[in-house]
């Protein structure tokens, strides 16, 4: 897809702050953080979302989650706890259609949603 901005990342069409880097999955911090620690997870080949059946082919979430949790143990919040996040859809507020999952973390996140 030649308008993503996460596949221009991934192909270094784009600068980021790569923390991690695969031949299948590339991860690298938000650039608008909601925490201390925002680091985004996103496969190499581009993925629209959750639902999309290729995010099921090829052990993909597998190595996101796997990912995940090393690159907790990388920025020390392994023990103290994170949280791990898709987003799909508007009133999920998926701003980028490109399947990735937010490791989030260094302080604590309260609830999961606001109550209203």
């Amino acid at each position: 897809m030649t308008d993503c901005i996460f596949c221009k990342i991934v192909n270094g069409e784009l600068p980021s702050e790569t923390v991690y880097n695969s031949p299948n999955v590339t991860a690298f911090r938000d650039i608008n953080p909601a925490a201390p620690v925002h680091i985004l997870i996103v496969p190499n080949r581009h993925i629209d979302h959750i639902r999309d059946p290729r995010a099921f082919e090829d052990d993909v979430l597998k190595e996101m989650f796997q990912v995940a949790n090393q690159v907790a143990e990388m920025e020390g919040i392994a023990e103290s706890g994170y949280r791990l996040l898709f987003n799909y859809g508007p009133d999920a507020n998926l701003v980028v259609p490109h399947l990735h999952l937010h490791l989030l973390g260094g302080r604590p996140l309260g609830p999961m949603v606001a109550r209203r």
